[in-house]
């Protein structure tokens, strides 16, 4: 138990005001309540409190939180504005998915987990995020959040209306739980974030406060408040005592919409809706997750899932290949309507995949090596002959949107990376840093390879046959490592020009399972990988591409990027206290990595491309910013 020593004055005030549960009294009364306590303290406790908060500094209770600006949507709101109120639950939605499962624990590093459970239709985070909104969360299990103007802590407080789906009430207790469990047991998302946290306290049944560590120079992470809101909250009754880190099969207790009424471990998995779910009506959910059973079914094969949904085995269908959208979908229900296919507009940073070069080997730590495999990319043809043109060549890791690089640094941007200049390439001011590109004619690869033969002649690479070799006396030659064979022709026809520099680059094709473990544990020469972004970079960037991450298995620094610039510039982008400073610091970071040339990028859309059978299937007109957003539709 705390002493009356270690604690602070602001704690007691929050402790006894406890506004959700003393709403109702009077607050002349818990003034006198704080007071007498401040006495009792100064009393027994020798010390001095130049700066006693007073209720004008102590943060309100707030409905919801922005990481930049105000909430758009105002207190008393009654749903998001891409969410039908009206919408019935009723109805079967029927999905395909490509691969398999072996656990239902989503959160830990072994296994692959059934796909749902942590997207919100099992397991639930203190708040919701808006999808209509660079980043902002509305109350979910913590009905209101208070945040001091310098973020240093938040204190959540629990609706006291949250239940488990076993009827068990959510408490303190379980928050506490599920912050250690994750930040010593789960993703190294989650131990990388929680880990930040000082000191975490209940405060109270429903109310916990977690004070936050400053970075190594004394600022504030100022995500970290936002962060913790989407922490995912388990049930310390259910978990308590048991191993976190093994897969398990054992049917979960979550505190989301959904119950977990089926599971056929690598085949299927049903959710029933919970009709007694306690969080129907908040603002945040109200008109969301409408079906009355979500069937999900998996499939080894992208081409077998496709011929199962054209024969109506499952209802709607996302559609990630331009060429199948093109030419996959020539058959009856397509053409008299019973089948529709929509592109929903987005704005949003494009998901973004390509080659990566994985940096923990030997061969990818040259640079000059790196950047010339990115010129026997013949993107020009890949384009137009294996996805139709309808593609635009990635040029940025935050592409589609306000937060790509521009050409060249200016203004704000060119500040920051001014403090970095000695560590810098000098072109990188200079240059602009967008991967080569082709036209699709022969002559355009061509005059690419020659400029990379120069390159590396320069570097003291040397061609003894058809052998290009590393300065080191090295053959020059790699795996690249696939789990989809509809990405063979891009890897195919990269290694075909790669051969042209003297460069041997075998194509490997694995299974799911295999693939997973490999990616988890770094295990390859070359992979296509993704990441996806939002309009909102906070501490991934760190996940993603931080020193600390590179030797951290299963995170998603896949290149091994070690460098002390990046590391500065991720950790600035959580920390930036205006949108102008966020952007400009995310455009800095873009630039520095593209300069790196640890990935060889593909293309983006800048859509959402999903087919589906109309019979049933109804969505909202209104398209949130993030674009489609499969919990608003409905059954009709």
């Amino acid at each position: 138990m705390l002493s009356l020593q270690a604690m602070s004055f602001r704690k007691i005030f929050s402790r006894l005001q406890a506004r959700k549960n003393l709403s109702g009294i009077p607050f002349v009364f818990l003034a006198g309540r704080c007071v007498f306590a401040l006495a009792f303290l100064m009393n027994v406790v020798p010390f001095s409190v130049p700066a006693i908060a007073t209720p004008a500094q102590t943060p309100a209770p707030q409905p919801a939180i922005a990481m930049d600006g105000a909430p758009k949507e105002p207190a008393g709101f009654t749903h998001f504005p891409y969410a039908n109120p009206d919408a019935p639950k009723t109805g079967t939605l029927k999905l395909g998915w490509l691969g398999t499962f072996d656990s239902l624990n989503p959160f830990i590093i072994r296994g692959v987990p059934a796909m749902g459970l942590g997207e919100g239709y099992l397991y639930q985070s203190l708040m919701a995020r808006s999808w209509d909104e660079p980043f902002t969360l509305y109350g979910l299990i913590a009905q209101s959040i208070e945040v001091p103007e310098d973020r240093s802590s938040v204190i959540f407080n629990i609706n006291p209306k949250a239940r488990w789906s076993d009827g068990k009430p959510i408490t303190a207790g379980d928050v506490l739980f599920s912050w250690r469990t994750l930040r010593d047991h789960g993703m190294p998302a989650h131990r990388i974030y929680y880990s930040k946290v000082a000191k975490a306290e209940k405060l109270g049944p429903l109310q916990v406060e977690f004070i936050f560590k400053p970075n190594p120079d004394g600022s504030i992470d100022r995500e970290l408040p936002l962060i913790m809101g989407l922490m995912p909250i388990l049930p310390q009754h259910i978990w308590q005592g048991r191993d976190f880190e093994k897969t398990t099969l054992r049917i979960p207790i979550g505190s989301g919409p959904y119950k977990l009424a089926k599971v056929d471990p690598g085949r299927e998995v049903i959710y029933k809706l919970d009709p007694h779910y306690w969080g129907r009506d908040l603002p945040s959910q109200k008109g969301l997750f409408n079906f009355a059973t979500i069937r999900i079914d998996y499939y080894r094969d992208d081409s077998i899932a496709l011929e199962a949904f054209k024969a109506g085995q499952f209802d709607l269908r996302r559609e990630n290949s331009p060429n199948k959208w093109a030419t996959g979908y020539d058959f009856p229900a397509a053409h008299d309507g019973r089948v529709k296919l929509e592109r929903f507009p987005n704005h949003r940073p494009a998901q973004v995949n390509g080659f990566i070069l994985n940096t923990r080997r030997p061969l990818f730590q040259s640079p000059v090596l790196r950047e010339a495999l990115g010129y026997a990319f013949d993107s020009g043809w890949i384009n137009r002959e294996l996805f139709h043109g309808q593609y635009h060549r990635t040029e940025s890791f935050f592409p589609n949107s306000e937060l790509a690089a521009p050409p060249l640094p200016s203004g704000e941007e060119l500040k920051i990376l001014d403090q970095f200049r000695a560590q810098l390439p000098p072109a990188i001011f200079t240059t602009p840093v967008a991967p080569p590109h082709t036209d699709g004619a022969d002559s355009s690869i061509r005059a690419n390879l020659l400029k990379a033969t120069a390159m590396l002649k320069q570097a003291g690479y040397k061609l003894r046959g058809n052998q290009l070799y590393a300065p080191n006396n090295q053959p020059v030659q790699f795996d690249v490592l696939l789990n989809d064979p509809s990405q063979e022709k891009v890897a195919l026809d990269w290694a075909r020009d790669l051969a042209r520099l003297g460069i041997a680059a075998h194509v490997r094709t694995v299974d799911s399972a295999q693939y997973q473990e490999r990616l988890a544990t770094f295990d390859y020469d070359v992979v296509i990988g993704k990441w996806i972004n939002s309009l909102s970079p906070g501490n991934e960037q760190s996940l993603y591409w931080s020193s600390a991450a590179a030797n951290e298995k299963g995170s998603r620094n896949y290149a091994g990027v070690r460098d002390p610039v990046v590391d500065a510039l991720a950790t600035m982008i959580p920390a930036a206290r205006t949108r102008a400073d966020l952007v400009a610091s995310t455009h800095a970071l873009d630039r520095v990595l593209m300069e790196g040339h640890y990935v060889i990028p593909f293309f983006y859309l800048g859509t959402d491309d999903v087919a589906y059978w109309t019979a049933h299937l109804r969505h909202p007109s209104d398209i949130p910013l993030y674009g489609f957003v499969l919990e608003s539709w409905w059954y009709k």
